[in-house]
Parts: C-alpha cells; sequence; structure tokens
C-alpha cells in the first residue's frame, strides 16, 4: 500500500460518501490529519469538528475494533482517563465502510479533542501519564469485559518474534551484516529474558500500547490521551517502552522514566521487578519500531527516520547487550 497522492485522494473521496452517516452535509470540509497504521482525517461543518479514522485493511477485524470502542466507552464512564467520545452513526452503528483501491475500508469517527502535543516541562506531563498509566491498568484489572472482546495479545512472539504483527526487523533499513549480528544476539537475549519474566496477571494485561506524545494533547491542566488503535493484552511496564518510542536514545530518557515512575507510584504500586524490566521491554520496543518502520515504509514518520534509526537500534542494542553482560557478572 503507498499512500500516495492518488490513492489518498480515493481514500478522501470514498470516505466522503460516509459522511452523511454522522449527519455531515456534502460540503463538509476534509483535511488529512496524519498517516501511520491508519489514515486521520478531521471533519468541520459550521461549528462541529469530527475525527474520522480510516483502518488499514487486513490489520483489525471488526470484533477488534469494536472491542476498543468498547474500552474506551468504560473508560470515559469510569472518569479513569480524559479521552475523545466515540460516535455512532445516525443508525446507531460504530462503524462505516467505503470501497477504495479494491478493498473495504472501515471507518471509525471521534469527537474531536482540542490541544497539542506536550512540550516544554515534559517530566511534568510524563509524571502525569505515569498517574494515567496506573489508573488505566488497575481498571482493566478490574473490567469485567463484554462477551466477545478481542484485542491482540503483544508479547515476544507477536512483537519481534515468529509471529511478529508489524514484520520482521531483519528487513531493517539500512542493516548491514554486523549490525544484524549485534540485533539477533539481542534477540535471543530479548527471548529468554521475556521468557523469564513472565506473563503472570499481576504484570501482563489490557494496557494501552502506544502513549507515545503524539498520541497525548494538552489543554491547559488537561493531559487527553488519543488513539487506542494498538491497545490490547501485554505487561503493564510496556506502556512505559510505548510512551519514549522514537526518543528511546535521546538524554532526556531516564528523567522522563523517573517521572512516569513517581506519578505512577502515587496512584497504585509498580514493583522493583517491574521498574528491573524496563531496560528490557524499551530494548523490546525499539526493535518492533525498526521493523515497522521496514514494513511500514511508505509512511512519513518512516520516511523521516529511515536507516538512521536503524543505526541507533544498534546502537541501543550494543549498550543493552553491555550492560546485561555487567549483570550477569555482578
Amino acid at each position: 500500500m503507498i499512500y500516495d497522492e492518488p490513492f489518498l485522494q480515493q481514500l478522501e473521496s470514498g470516505l466522503r460518501g460516509t459522511l452523511a452517516a454522522w449527519d455531515m452535509g456534502p460540503a463538509a470540509t476534509l483535511s488529512r490529519l496524519g498517516i501511520s497504521e491508519n489514515a486521520l482525517f478531521l471533519a468541520e461543518e459550521g461549528e462541529r469538528r469530527i475525527v474520522l479514522r480510516v483502518h488499514r485493511p487486513h490489520y483489525h477485524g471488526e470484533a477488534e475494533i469494536t472491542s476498543e470502542l468498547s474500552w474506551i466507552e468504560a473508560l470515559r464512564a469510569g472518569d479513569v482517563v480524559a479521552t475523545p467520545r466515540p460516535l455512532p452513526t445516525r443508525e446507531g452503528s460504530l462503524l462505516a465502510s467505503f470501497d477504495a483501491a479494491g478493498e473495504r475500508r472501515r471507518v471509525v469517527a471521534f469527537a474531536h479533542m482540542t490541544g497539542t502535543e506536550p512540550s516544554g516541562d515534559l517530566l511534568r506531563w510524563y509524571g502525569h501519564l505515569g498517574a494515567i498509566s496506573a489508573r488505566l491498568h488497575a481498571h482493566a484489572r478490574a473490567w469485567c469485559r463484554p462477551a466477545g472482546f478481542v484485542r491482540k495479545r503483544w508479547n515476544f512472539d507477536t512483537i519481534i518474534g515468529p509471529d511478529a504483527y508489524w514484520g520482521d526487523w531483519r528487513d531493517a533499513l539500512g542493516l548491514d551484516a554486523e549490525g544484524r549480528a549485534v540485533l539477533e544476539s539481542t534477540h535471543a537475549r530479548l527471548k529468554a529474558d521475556t521468557a523469564a519474566f513472565g506473563e503472570g496477571a499481576d504484570r501482563f494485561g489490557l494496557i494501552h500500547g502506544d502513549m507515545r506524545s503524539a498520541n497525548l494533547l494538552v489543554d491547559g491542566d488537561r493531559l487527553g490521551v488519543i488513539d487506542f488503535d494498538d491497545c490490547g493484552f501485554s505487561w503493564f511496564a510496556y506502556d512505559l517502552a510505548a510512551a519514549i518510542s522514537f526518543i528511546e536514545h535521546e538524554p532526556i530518557v531516564p528523567a522522563l522514566t523517573a517521572a512516569w515512575l513517581g506519578g505512577y507510584r502515587s496512584v497504585a504500586p509498580f514493583s522493583k521487578d517491574e521498574e528491573r524490566a524496563l531496560p528490557m521491554l524499551v530494548m523490546l520496543r525499539r526493535m518492533q519500531l525498526t521493523a515497522w518502520i521496514a514494513s511500514h515504509a511508505e509512511t512519513p514518520t518512516a520516511r523521516s527516520l529511515g536507516p538512521a534509526y536503524t543505526a541507533g537500534t544498534v546502537a541501543l542494542a550494543n549498550a543493552f547487550l553491555s550492560r546485561e553482560t555487567r549483570t550477569d557478572a555482578g
């Protein structure tokens, strides 16, 4: 799938045909918000603004999408997190669809949420994010999921293992033989470490899975969370690894991690075992994103990062293996 201009125009044309389902007329303005796993558009008519998400085919099935929306509605009902409301169509369905490029595209709509990506005092916002994560995890542990609830399971096998949803890190852009050898060693170490860490109910459950800064909206003192498209079953601590996606190498990351932990522990316990697992999970996420860039090379994010991100992954992997070796020796 290539998100070139002709294809995007096809998407827009098909999407415009669904606007009436949300009581918007043909004169509504439709603008692009972003392209990642899915394509996001903003529809505006008068004072009304809604966000439309066009799903990538062959990734989430209808039951998975409606399950995501049911968790969002439960979180909103419990005042757990500020997040946009899923909007039903005039017939009461949460999904619409249209055909483009020979395939059926599912569409969901959300109320527009005001705000901008966090900036300035990031430590403050990551402290808030840790507290939000603790509330989300507490809700996930206690929530009686509706019948038919289904979301993907994110563990070693599906993150970078044989069943990886986002492709094989070995296809990484610009990966040479020396870098591949480093990542093969890291892959083996992560397989062993995640198996030792385990998937017990005390540390593994329903998570957001993508609370990076691009999916956070600040408006005054409010920190909103959007885009539950990757929510699924994984390690609770993986939400921290996802929160530093694409900036894992930045010098501020240790301080952001400390702020997140402080915020989390102000709401709920976060065990020392989970804290010790964070470097492992951050490395796991980094390798997952390296694979994602290769398998989604047509997206603006992948094009902007390219081979340089792969080189950064190899550098982080070398540091990870060195730290692990020192830990084993000690």
